[in-house]
């Protein structure tokens, strides 16, 4: 599958930053700015290294060498896209080569990012002109508000990227945000999804576990996990989170279906993203690496959201999970707006099984990932690659032609380490970014590669 999408992207849209494998042509999604940017050659490699595929990791190393260049680009684009794609993808490279290109290009490319971050909170906007450092927010954004997730979502790279270069101001960054973000007076006990970079408060009531909240909480606990358990205000800030998580939001629905609410100004809104299917796997690391901390049944919460997240994909013709699904008296785990019902090519759910997999060795979760494989190649293959679709609930459901890039970075990754023996990446060693890049624990894993140690490596 990684290699028919490789040469699909190849043939038709080397360089771009996604391929059309339906038109056969490339494809740009705003995220990205307007240019071409190589989004999945970069989003690509570690999983290309990882399966031994050394002639296109090659391609794409050498794509990155000549071409991926930041001192060229002229347009806007997402601080947190650009961090958990590009710097992380580059810094999971160099991780597991030692290879130094890949350092200094995630380290050029977060200079870029830096302007961004010139608020009067350190809160970043989320979009940056890279040629002037012109940064500003979505206009859609809860007055002027960044988003949580966003901003939330930068400190593994930050971290590893100050450790591995000698530079601190990356961290400075991250731990600045962290402050500001921990000493705010949260409604409810509950982080709001938009904070105002100018005033340091919080924007509209929203609090989600999916879309514009997700990944915020998954970085707290990866960051403990990162620093080897020596980051105990990620740690203290994950429990307090999660805990309100499950006391709040937490629900069952009447045929005993575990979901996570979304709370917006005080009501609860029973619907679930497919993005916050990460959960399962999020509650499964916190259960594994906390287990004196917690209490109550995590584990048992981790394992509820996995079996509610495969209900959303096998309650569909395509066997494919909908973008988002309610749960109602007449309907659970069901998209019930057409706008919910699309499918592109998402990892979340497969992550969740995944963490599952590997914590629990029950083999349903390896059953799940070849169902979803078989519907991957039923209803998503296309003649050059791999294609979302606009509906899941059809029987044949058309395709929206784009092969986003993070099939490769984390659907196809995911489910490959489902069948693959735990001692590849394993969770003792190796943290994985919200876009799956695999990032070195510091203490446990040789790979974590301090400034005098990767000048002379061969990889």
């Amino acid at each position: 599958m990684v290699l028919h999408a490789w040469r699909g992207y190849k043939t038709y849209a080397w360089g771009k930053n996604e391929l059309r494998p339906v038109s056969k042509r490339g494809h740009t999604a705003g995220i990205f700015g307007r240019q071409d940017m190589g989004a999945t050659i970069v989003d690509a490699l570690d999983t290309l290294f990882i399966m031994g595929l050394n002639d296109e990791f090659n391609e794409g190393r050498a794509w990155i060498q000549y071409h991926l260049d930041f001192n060229q680009l002229r347009s806007e684009m997402s601080v947190f896209e650009t961090n958990i794609r590009f710097v992380g993808g580059l810094l999971s490279a160099y991780s597991l080569t030692g290879d130094p290109l890949f350092r200094d290009r995630a380290l050029h490319i977060a200079r870029k990012l830096l302007p961004a971050f010139d608020t009067p909170t350190g809160i970043p906007y989320a979009l940056i002109n890279v040629a002037n450092g012109i940064s500003k927010n979505y206009a859609w954004a809860s007055g002027g508000s960044s988003i949580l997730s966003e901003f939330g979502t930068l400190h593994l790279e930050f971290v590893y990227l100050s450790d591995i270069s000698g530079d601190p101001v990356f961290r400075e960054k991250v731990n600045r945000i962290r402050d500001v973000i921990r000493k705010a007076e949260r409604p409810d006990g509950l982080y709001p999804n938009y904070m105002n970079p100018k005033t340091g408060k919080w924007g509209q009531r929203h609090t989600s576990i999916g879309a514009l909240g997700d990944s915020f909480y998954e970085y707290l606990i990866k960051s403990y996990i990162q620093s080897g358990g020596k980051d105990e205000i990620a740690r203290d800030m994950y429990l307090d989170a999660i805990t309100t998580i499950t006391n709040r939001l937490v629900m069952k629905s009447v045929s005993g279906l575990t979901y996570l609410a979304e709370s917006k100004f005080n009501r609860l809104e029973h619907k679930m993203d497919h993005l916050a299917c990460f959960s399962g796997g999020m509650y499964a690391l916190g259960a594994k690496n906390l287990a004196s901390h917690i209490s109550g049944n995590h584990m048992d919460i981790a394992e509820g959201i996995a079996h509610t997240c495969h209900e959303s994909y096998a309650r569909t013709p395509t066997g494919l999970g909908p973008e988002s699904f309610r749960f109602t008296e007449g309907s659970e785990a069901r998209a019930l707006k057409s706008s919910e019902k699309y499918y592109i090519l998402r990892p979340e759910a497969i992550e969740s099984w995944f963490y599952m997999w590997r914590f629990t060795k029950d083999q349903k979760y390896r059953d799940w990932a070849w169902d979803a494989i078989l519907a991957l190649e039923k209803h998503c293959r296309a003649e050059a690659g791999y294609s979302g679709v606009q509906n899941v609930y059809m029987e044949t459901p058309q395709k929206d032609d784009v092969q986003q890039s993070f099939i490769f970075a984390e659907t196809f990754k995911y489910l490959y380490l489902i069948f693959s023996d735990d001692s590849l990446l394993s969770l003792d060693e190796w943290v994985f970014n919200t876009e799956a890049h695999p990032l070195p624990v510091s203490g446990t894993n040789a790979f974590y590669r301090k400034p005098q140690e990767t000048e002379n490596q061969p990889w």
